[in-house]
């Protein structure tokens, strides 16, 4: 199977050539439906490989949830950072010869994909506070009070869906709680969340997070 490789913000790589395996687009950072729909459109059974950070996968995911691809369109992904949130949740090589060649031939898993109340996914790490408030993982309450961070991520194990961790620095070292849930709802006072490291636009007073009825095809090679 061809692959279309979405080198997002212009990454200079001297990978990324067009040949027997693959084609390459050069997108914009965080690339939008003009730029992903087309592809998409032309893309048939191709795979999509996004080249890029945290936060262009997150643009590319969102553009399957709203065209409805998400059943039909496998997702690759080689980060630029080393540091990835997403590679390294989902066990995926941040080597950018080991990433594409996986994003290429690798099997397709099935991971669970969040998304939120504004509109928005959530592939690798979801992040705000300090906080004060009230959270609840389902029917839980995870959080009464203040918390010095919280931290939402896809559940790696597939599971309900995803994990709430609840952080609290200590003198020596930090608490940290989890919970595991299908939706995380939160009311706080207005708090910056993140998302695949894009900043909301403002402060937020309440926030949820939940898994979508379909999955992320992902490339793992599991």
């Amino acid at each position: 199977m061809r692959g279309i490789v979405l080198a997002c913000g212009n990454p200079q790589s001297p990978l990324l050539t067009d040949g027997d395996r693959f084609d390459v687009r050069q997108v914009a950072a965080r690339p939008g439906k003009a730029e992903v729909d087309a592809i998409l459109a032309e893309s048939s059974d191709k795979r999509l490989v996004v080249h890029g950070t945290d936060a262009d996968l997150n643009a590319v995911v969102l553009r399957l949830l709203r065209t409805d691809r998400l059943a039909d369109v496998p997702v690759g992904y080689v980060p630029v950072d080393p540091k990835s949130e997403a590679a390294e949740l989902w066990g995926l090589p941040t080597d950018p010869g080991r990433a594409l060649d996986l994003a290429l031939s690798g099997d397709a898993d099935r991971v669970p994909l969040i998304r939120d109340d504004v509109g928005g996914v959530l592939v690798g790490l979801g992040s705000l506070g300090p906080v004060r408030g009230v959270g609840y993982g389902d029917d839980t309450v995870v959080l009464r009070g203040q918390a010095t961070r919280l931290e939402v991520t896809p559940d790696p194990e597939g599971g309900l869906g995803l994990v709430v961790h609840v952080i609290n620095k200590r003198l020596f070292g930090r608490k940290v709680t989890s919970t595991h849930a299908r939706a995380f709802q939160l009311g706080c006072l207005p708090v910056q969340v993140d998302s695949d490291g894009i900043p909301h636009p403002r402060p937020m007073g309440k926030w949820t997070w939940y898994r979508h009825t379909e999955d992320l095809r992902l490339v793992r090679g599991l």
